[in-house]
């Protein structure tokens, strides 16, 4: 019987270039990579080189990753009252899939921003307008491949996107396209009120999911602890095993029959933990949880 396939992977840096990004991934070992296209603190985006886009396809093809999945600046907030910050943000997340499909990658995920005090159903209305402008546009059309994830948030402030009808909300109001889907992050599910800590939690969790938004458009999960005890609201990561979702969670999540099949990447910190590279540590903890 063929071993079962399990992608599992972290967020790597492209700063020494995106087919180094290859290296760093054999090297821990990884089939499973998350990356920003560009600096995640800036909106400059310099256009990417024909030769360095093949590159790093070459490179790709000839390595032992599987997936590959773009996260957007932290800059955008597509449920902006700001028509200025809008605008940039809609540009931007166009740009992003534009870099996917040069590059390749079938898979982008964006935070989805505030509404800053305009009120949950302006910024959500203010996102489905996004959606829809990049749906009508030519990046769109023309990399038809790649698929754009929404992702759950903590549920801090005036924050879109803490729970699944809101997301299964603009989904359908930017006309359900089968190119839009979701990540679910454990941290942020966690400290939004989701108990996917305990087993009966995270089976409540998922049958909540599919009834909103509908299992088969989950296609990414954020692996991460939270520093922060369950419905807090606060959005800080933690090691896994280490933080107030705890082991046993983790074992539930990576395990679950419903989530078995989906790419799993950490966003956990990256300094050292116990002299050793924080990635190593973390990575070899969800690898001895998988049954």
């Amino acid at each position: 019987m063929p071993k079962e396939r399990f992608l599992l992977g972290c967020h790597l840096s492209i700063g020494k270039g995106f087919p180094a990004v290859i290296d760093e991934a054999e090297r821990l070992g990884i089939n499973a990579v998350q990356i920003f296209s560009h600096s995640a603190r800036s909106w400059k985006m310099k256009p990417l080189k024909p030769d360095e886009a093949e590159a790093f396809k070459e490179r790709w093809r000839n390595s032992e990753v599987e997936y590959f999945v773009i996260h957007t600046s932290y800059l955008l907030n597509l449920a902006s009252p700001d028509p200025g910050l809008w605008r940039k943000s809609v540009e931007s997340l166009r740009e992003e899939v534009k870099r996917a499909g040069e590059l390749g990658i079938t898979d982008v995920v964006t935070h989805i921003g505030s509404h800053k005090g305009a009120g949950l159903e302006a910024g959500i209305a203010r996102v489905v307008e996004a959606l829809r402008e990049l749906k009508g546009s030519p990046e769109w059309e023309r990399y038809p491949e790649v698929r754009l994830m929404l992702e759950l948030t903590a549920g801090a402030g005036d924050t879109v996107g803490k729970r699944f009808e809101e997301l299964a909300e603009i989904i359908a109001r930017a006309g359900g396209d089968e190119r839009l889907g979701i990540c679910l992050d454990t941290c942020h599910a966690f400290a939004s009120g989701y108990p996917i800590h305990t087993l009966e939690g995270l089976d409540g969790t998922l049958a909540e999911l599919d009834r909103a938004v509908g299992l088969e458009r989950l296609w990414l999960v954020h692996l991460n602890d939270s520093v922060y005890p369950f419905d807090s609201h606060k959005d800080r990561h933690a090691h896994i095993g280490r933080g107030e979702i705890g082991l046993d969670g983790f074992k539930f999540v990576v395990n679950h029959p419903a989530l078995r099949g989906l790419p799993f990447i950490l966003e956990t910190p990256k300094e050292k933990l116990d002299g050793e590279e924080a990635d190593v540590v973390n990575l070899r903890v969800v690898r001895s949880l998988r049954e």
